[in-house]
């Protein structure tokens, strides 16, 4: 897998959350809405991937990685919403780490059975 498989996974995680909840609240699918809802997530994902990286001696594609980007992703993501007073109701908050684990859980859990 390149390098760049796994990072790009589990952006295109955070991108597919963001578009889905601007369409389930009609906020409308527009590059700069989009990206205003993913921004604050995309940021958690960085930071998941720099905490994994100087922890782990694992690759991106294990579930150990991966839960720690799920974890950073929520928590930076919701921590920056509250600051932008953007909304972190915790049925979001649930929603959120719900759709992001099983996204960025389930291509690792479909990689694995895939050849390296």
């Amino acid at each position: 897998m390149s390098r760049l498989v796994a990072p790009l996974l589990d952006l295109l995680a955070v991108v597919v959350f963001a578009l889905v909840g601007r369409r389930s609240h009609a906020h409308g699918i527009t590059f700069s809405g989009v990206l205003e809802t993913a921004a604050p997530f995309v940021c958690g994902t960085a930071a998941g991937y720099l905490v994994a990286s100087l922890t782990l001696d694992a690759s991106p594609r294990t579930w150990q990685f991966g839960t720690i980007v799920v974890v950073a992703t929520v928590v930076v993501g919701m921590l920056f919403r509250r600051l932008a007073a953007t909304g972190t109701a915790p049925s979001f908050i649930v929603v959120a780490t719900i759709f992001l684990a099983a996204t960025m859980l389930g291509w690792r859990l479909i990689a694995n059975f895939l050849p390296n």
